[in-house]
């Protein structure tokens, strides 16, 4: 074991049960979700009604892209709107990526807390692909074709959030089935492009960061994808006994600082590992320059006690300390969207240096025996209840995680972490907690840590801005 790892990994078994006291909120940013974005071409109203535009959902995804600019992800579109269940009541609504200027700047004397986050809208690129796609015609599920209408034939081919985008005679992994459920984001280190992952798939794919178009698929395990694709989650589920569960797939991603790596993080349980009750997932290594793939078992944490069918959480997102070392988001489904206080929202740390690849197991059994050992860094609950964020108002969907450029506070250098919600495309909530409803915009939370509170922590090196135009 390299010297510099023995000492972050003996530094990290001193560490108490819960490590994150001293990781504190600085600040917390946020962006109208009534305000439509730059894609102006798409400002037509989706099949549900809502507007095609709609700055919304992009917290799903975060990453630091250099120079105060962050790139964030909307996942497929906004389906809190019911219209159709056939389809899981998603739209032809186009996937994009937004570009995020995130000013964080010391707070005036005598603010709650001591900086403040500015956030503006650069920048709005919708995702194609060069070959066709394959798009749902629409037949006995109530709507119409689901090719775009933005489409350039021979051109570009855009991808859509609408469920019933799919070859029917390939499995869910085929890459030019024009679906698309964006749930994972990270910024190659030259800046000049993205890696997605999402979960109709699962896929992972690279694309152009100033074009959108994409540039390259991954090769993943034949056995995350589902044999026989459907329309819904839930048909997906009866017709399948092997592969992701409906909307399990891909849900994080991880860049290593040198940029040779990236991890991938299964939102839940394959259906030959337990389903949507077994109580471990699954996270990929990648060697980008080889595509060599190795899984690892994560242990997910357990919400109830004693039930006969028994609840875990998810993993929302994962986040790379160093080239071994992983920041794991774990969630429940409570909290402001759900109508009931927030209770788990938890990051965990995870070694992978001498841990022990599954191989061609399944099971969770033959997961348990290799499963990784997790570690607590930073209950987000606890968090932010000190920094006077009532539980009852932080989200539900707290899915996005990025490290961010360091600050100057009292004199101490901080790194700091970044954390983004999912608003569902809903701009305004009702809900038991909130009678007389809520604003609900896109909301970005910023923590302050030390080296002592992350042993090990290599911050990514960004471009420079004058010599890379694709990180202004």
């Amino acid at each position: 074991m390299p010297r510099r790892r023995a000492l972050a990994f003996a530094l990290l078994l001193t560490l108490p049960a819960w490590a994150h006291a001293a990781v504190r909120l600085l600040a917390i940013g946020q962006l109208d979700a009534h305000r439509r974005d730059l894609s102006t071409a798409t400002a037509a109203p989706l099949e549900n009604g809502v507007p095609g535009n709609l700055l919304g959902g992009l917290g799903s995804a975060i990453d630091h892209a250099g120079c105060g600019k962050f790139v964030a992800l909307p996942d497929r579109g906004p389906n809190a709107v019911a219209f159709d269940p056939a389809i899981d009541n998603t739209s032809s609504y186009l996937d994009r990526i937004q570009t995020l200027d995130l000013a964080l700047q010391p707070a005036p004397a005598g603010a709650r807390l001591p900086f403040e986050l500015h956030v503006s809208l650069q920048a709005t690129t919708l995702l194609s692909s060069r070959e066709p796609l394959v798009y749902g015609s629409g037949r006995g599920l109530g709507v119409g074709d689901g090719a775009s209408a933005t489409n350039r034939p021979g051109q570009r081919y855009f991808f859509t959030g609408r469920s019933d985008g799919y070859d029917p005679a390939r499995p869910s992994s085929w890459p030019d089935d024009g679906r698309l459920d964006p749930e994972s984001l990270r910024v190659s280190r030259d800046g000049r492009s993205v890696f997605v992952g999402e979960e109709y798939g699962p896929r992972i794919m690279r694309f152009d960061r100033r074009s959108g178009v994409r540039e390259q698929v991954y090769a993943l395990p034949a056995a995350l994808a589902v044999a026989h694709p459907q329309p819904s989650g839930h048909a997906e589920d009866r017709a399948n006994r092997s592969g992701r569960v409906g909307n399990h797939g891909i849900e994080g991603l991880a860049l290593t600082p040198d940029g040779k790596v990236l991890y991938a993080a299964l939102q839940g349980p394959l259906l030959q590992d337990g389903g949507k009750h077994g109580g471990y997932t699954r996270i990929l290594r990648i060697e980008l320059a080889g595509g060599a793939v190795q899984q690892f078992a994560y242990p997910l944490s357990r919400l109830d006690s004693g039930a006969r069918k028994p609840h875990f959480t998810g993993i929302s997102d994962i986040l790379a300390i160093d080239g071994d070392s992983l920041l794991v988001d774990e969630r429940d489904n409570s909290g402001l969207g759900n109508g009931t206080a927030a209770r788990f929202k938890r990051v965990f740390r995870v070694d992978l240096a001498h841990a022990r690849p599954l191989g061609d197991r399944h099971g969770q059994a033959a997961l348990a025996a290799v499963a990784l050992r997790k570690r607590p860094f930073l209950d987000v609950v606890a968090a932010l209840g000190r920094g006077g964020v009532d539980a009852a108002d932080i989200p539900a969907k707290l899915e996005g995680l990025s490290f961010g450029p360091d600050v100057r506070w009292h004199g101490r250098l901080l790194h700091t972490l970044y954390v983004s919600s999912d608003n569902d495309f809903r701009p305004d909530l009702r809900d038991r907690l909130h009678p007389g409803g809520i604003d609900n915009p896109n909301r970005f939370y910023v923590f302050g840590f030390t080296a002592a509170d992350l042993p090990g922590f290599v911050q990514a090196v960004h471009p420079a801005c004058a010599a890379n135009p694709a990180s202004r």
